[in-house]
């Protein structure tokens, strides 16, 4: 429901290609004042990197873009059809086109659930000579992420990923963690994890943050109480809650 509140207050650019796979889209909610330059939160969902899509994310946007802010939510080819290494490259080039494409962008904030935090950590360790432009990634909110993808092997998650162990390796944010680079170091990178959250999802959390930290990242780890891995994302459209703090404080920090 909160999708749809979205696409009919705000002004809307639906299933823009980013590329020309078929999940290659992204849905772009513009700030109802688009007046030149404005910030963008890039929301890249989760659901095990094999459910859930762009469709439903729609639900971060009300409360920002009446502040200015844009919010784009990433389309990407799950598993089966995807897999890890294709997905990693998809959102990092979902960020480099929307850089080139929208001049009017000033700060990229990133924002990801579950799998969508993983996919959100791995834009953070883009070496981005590689495709010829430089996002000022100011921001990243990483909600109940998962960092280290060797647990995963030997789970039911890998049966429609069918990741090998090098895969797995080479997608794990918590081996690509890259020293901050002057750049990098303007970057507040917000890890939250709740409270009802596996242990798993907890130590993964808390040593994904502590390696940023000591890469030179500025980094807070935030503990909900009273949330599990589910509601902690429901929580974020509320006009409370972190999230919409980070909108308010936006248009400030430009």
């Amino acid at each position: 429901a909160g999708t749809q509140r979205a696409r009919a207050s705000a002004q809307t650019s639906l299933h823009v290609p980013y590329g020309d796979g078929e999940g290659e889209k992204l849905d772009i909610y513009f700030p109802t004042d688009p007046s030149g330059t404005f910030p963008v939160l890039v929301y890249i969902h989760g659901g095990y990197w094999q459910c859930l899509s762009k469709d439903e994310s729609g639900f971060a946007a009300p409360p920002l873009v009446s502040r200015g802010v844009a919010v784009v939510a990433v389309g990407y080819d799950t598993a089966p059809k995807g897999h890890m290494d294709a997905m990693v490259l998809q959102v990092r080039r979902s960020l480099a086109f929307l850089v080139e494409r929208y001049s009017g962008i000033r700060g990229i904030y990133l924002c990801g659930h579950s799998a969508g935090a993983h996919l959100a950590a791995m834009v953070l360790s883009t070496d981005w000579t590689e495709y010829g432009v430089a996002p000022d990634i100011k921001g990243a909110v990483l909600v109940s992420g998962v960092y280290d993808l060797e647990p995963i092997l030997h789970t039911y998650v890998n049966d429609a990923l069918n990741m090998s162990r090098e895969v797995a390796q080479r997608n794990s944010p918590m081996l690509c963690v890259t020293p901050a680079a002057p750049a990098a170091a303007a970057c507040e990178v917000l890890v939250a994890v709740a409270q009802h959250d596996s242990p798993e999802f907890r130590r993964q959390s808390q040593e994904y943050g502590q390696a940023l930290r000591a890469a030179g990242w500025s980094v807070s780890l935030l503990d909900l109480a009273d949330l599990d891995h589910f509601d902690i994302i429901e929580k974020l459209s509320e006009e409370s809650y972190v999230l919409t703090q980070v909108g308010e404080e936006l248009p400030s920090s430009l």
